[in-house]
């Protein structure tokens, strides 16, 4: 694979960040939710952002 450029390796931790914080907050949102569906949209979108943040981060690993 290609080495990243600087502004590459920059974007690529920006997305990092911002599939975290979502993960987080989306978290949050699932711990404070009532309704057992909206808990359960909540959890699995936290769990979407988690495997993106992942995959993103396995681009790291190849750099």
């Amino acid at each position: 694979m290609a080495k990243l450029t600087h502004v590459e390796l920059q974007n690529l931790r920006h997305l990092i960040e911002t599939h975290e914080t979502s993960f987080q907050k989306l978290n949050h949102y699932a711990s404070q939710a009532v309704d057992p569906q909206i808990k359960q949209i909540f959890t699995k979108s936290a769990q979407e952002s988690l495997n993106t943040k992942q995959k993103l981060m396995s681009f790291l690993n190849q750099s």
